[in-house]
């Protein structure tokens, strides 16, 4: 199999994106886990989507979850997946087991600022 390349740019091709996906090294996947953010964070900081993160408060827009909120307890980077806290499906077993999420079904509705460089290289929109 053929290594990973940054260089490539795009392709039409369904099989090849998802080629790329499943082949990018785990520092490169950070951005395959981006939210899109609430209006007034996108208004505040000009920006339409942001790679979710621990502690993250967000709202599912998508699936049998639908309205609910909640903290981010786990990004999962191989799997391309977000477990929200107290989001959890019934086993048959009778346990409970936590939902993963899409990224791209979630959206970011307060940012977890606890690290000052997240918020580093991005500029302030003011009115």
């Amino acid at each position: 199999m053929k290594e990973f390349s940054k260089k490539w740019k795009s392709s039409k091709k369904v099989s090849k994106q998802r080629k790329y996906s499943y082949n990018a090294p785990l520092h490169l996947r950070n951005r395959f886990i981006s939210s899109r953010l609430s209006k007034e964070l996108s208004k505040k900081y000009g920006k339409r989507n942001m790679p979710s993160r621990k502690g993250d408060k967000v709202k599912i827009m998508r699936g049998q979850f639908k309205g609910k909120t909640g903290k981010v307890g786990r990004v999962d980077l191989k799997k391309t997946r977000i477990f929200i806290e107290g989001i959890e499906q019934n086993k048959i077993e009778g346990g409970k087991a936590p939902y993963p999420l899409h990224p791209s079904n979630i959206m970011i509705t307060e940012l977890n600022a606890e690290d000052k460089k997240r918020f580093k290289n991005m500029p302030k929109k003011e009115k």
